[in-house]
């Protein structure tokens, strides 16, 4: 697959050759479904709480007395059946509750078709060198125009690449990421992927890469001591 590079200023400057079948060969749907979901998933905070009767505040006080009145037994107001009370199945979910997982290799096909999806419908943009000597965001809109990118897009950009991170905090409907954590879920969530050839290059030959058995047996950018240990 033959992919154009884009100089700052959406003019052709080159091709950049990608091979389809190390991305999958055809788009797997169902494959790229499960790692967005996965994705989405582990985004919850798993903050929301509800209180139980025993958390409400208020008077421990039974109501009125137990026999006599006619009325049905009751204890203190704080029963979930009155109104301010406590919940009778309350909440009490954390984090880890709505985690999903999956294994690393299906997640990098996943994120690896997500890009070849991507390139099927022309909406990826490859720049030759993805920088600016100012951090302005005025040019930088008028670089997202110029290689057609201006709605929904996905910037993936160096963490020291200050001005470029700068001149896009500003703009509308842009997303930021670091090339080299690139996923299916902010690819699919964006309409256009603008990358560096540099950082496309990289992140194709990277750890990403690494979808059969070397991915455990030798790991790529593993730790000098996770390497011993093994």
């Amino acid at each position: 697959m033959k992919v154009p590079v884009l100089n700052m200023q959406g003019s052709e400057v080159g091709q950049l050759t990608i091979d389809e079948q190390a991305l999958g060969g055809a788009v797997n749907p169902s494959l790229i479904k499960q790692a967005y979901v996965r994705y989405h998933a582990n985004l919850r905070q798993g903050s929301a709480r509800t209180k139980n009767r025993r958390e409400v505040e208020g008077s421990t006080r039974k109501i009125y007395k137990q026999k006599g009145t006619g009325n049905a037994r009751h204890g203190d107001k704080k029963s979930n059946i009155f109104r301010g009370g406590g919940h009778g199945h309350s909440k009490k979910r954390v984090r880890e509750d709505y985690r999903l997982d999956m294994p690393k290799k299906m997640r990098r096909k996943a994120n690896r078709n997500a890009l070849l999806s991507k390139l099927l419908d022309k909406e990826v943009r490859v720049i030759d060198s993805l920088s600016m000597t100012a951090p302005k965001t005025k040019d930088f809109i008028a670089f997202l125009s110029a290689v057609k990118a201006e709605k929904s897009a996905l910037i993936a950009v160096r963490h020291d690449d200050e001005n470029v991170r700068l001149a896009a905090r500003n703009a509308e409907e842009i997303e930021l990421c670091s090339p080299d954590s690139l996923n299916c879920f902010q690819m699919l969530n964006n309409r256009v992927l603008v990358i560096g050839k540099a950082e496309l290059e990289a992140w194709l030959k990277g750890p990403s890469s690494q979808t059969g058995k070397d991915a455990k047996i030798n790991p790529m950018g593993a730790a000098p001591a996770a390497k011993e240990a093994k």
